[in-house]
């Protein structure tokens, strides 16, 4: 008779060896992420100040009271939901424009990739250096452009109505091209004769793209455009060199909102309850990602 621990697959080593594996990245999370995060919601319900980071008393949800009573609160939360939407919108479909005229073999083509992906393998510092050269006002690039172009010189980023506009363009040209090698990967795997069978059926180029391409890379979009929205929400070293958040707060996100709010107001309560609104608002678009998601799945196993 075989006793019980000789038994193959009911050793004790075997059992744990599964949650050993998994036991140094559970820890590192904790420590990095669950306790900070943890340690931010419970700020937020206190009244703790940053000159004294230990002194502070529970209030509650006052500090969240304070914020539905606040219009900078919620001119935050718009100019962060204008600059989102339009970040995936503008970055993703130029993107995916980039990638699909990429895909078709030409001369030189492997050249024209590695032009395509300078803004995103620029650091974001350098980028808004770089751009902060190009919007100056006396010699700067974009001004060149439009006088040349007869619109005088422009107030790119100390203007109320331009200043977002012109954080929106850099962001784009830094997005697109991770969103380009994103779907340029996924354009890889469209099985070719399935195009070519299109093709002979009489499917002109928009209805292959449409009925063949599109399913394809549609899951590679969406991912990408998750990845992009959250970023754009946690968004802050672009947005904090090229601007400040002005003028007048029309470029101030969540999060550069919490800089202000804990570095300059010193209400280090406050500035976590902003900063649970913003994880709030990107776990509701990650809910968003996994509802379409769902959907997208479940008309294709219709």
């Amino acid at each position: 008779m075989v006793a019980p621990s000789a038994v193959p697959g009911r050793s004790w080593g075997r059992i744990a060896l599964p949650y050993a594996f998994i036991l140094p990245p559970l820890i590192y999370l904790g420590v990095f992420m669950f306790w900070p995060l943890g340690r931010q919601i419970w700020i937020s319900l206190t009244n703790t100040r940053i000159t004294n980071p230990n002194g502070g008393t529970f209030v509650g949800l006052r500090n969240y009271e304070r914020l539905a009573d606040d219009p900078s609160f919620y001119g935050s939360l718009g100019v962060t939901a204008v600059y989102t939407v339009l970040s995936v919108v503008l970055g993703v479909l130029l993107g995916v424009i980039c990638a699909l005229a990429i895909d078709r073999p030409f001369r030189g083509r492997t050249v024209a990739r590695s032009v395509l992906l300078f803004g995103w393998a620029v650091p974001n510092v350098a980028t808004a250096l770089i751009w902060l050269w190009m919007f100056n006002g006396q010699s700067g690039v974009m001004n060149e452009l439009a006088q040349w172009a007869g619109l005088g010189r422009v107030p790119w980023l100390t203007s109320t109505a331009l200043a977002l506009p012109s954080v929106l363009l850099v962001t784009v040209w830094q997005v697109a091209p991770f969103v380009m090698l994103v779907v340029l990967a996924a354009l890889q795997s469209v099985p070719q004769e399935v195009r070519e069978a299109a093709r002979v059926d009489g499917a002109d180029a928009l209805n292959v793209f449409r009925a063949v391409t599109l399913p394809h890379i549609m899951p590679s979009v969406q991912l990408v455009s998750l990845l992009v929205a959250v970023w754009s929400i946690r968004r802050f070293d672009i947005i904090y060199l090229l601007t400040g958040g002005g003028p007048l707060e029309s470029t101030s996100t969540l999060v550069v909102k919490i800089r202000q709010v804990a570095f300059e107001d010193f209400q280090l309560g406050m500035a976590s309850a902003y900063g649970v609104v913003g994880l709030v608002l990107a776990l509701l678009v990650a809910a968003l990602h996994l509802a379409a998601d769902r959907r997208r799945a479940r008309w294709g196993n219709g």
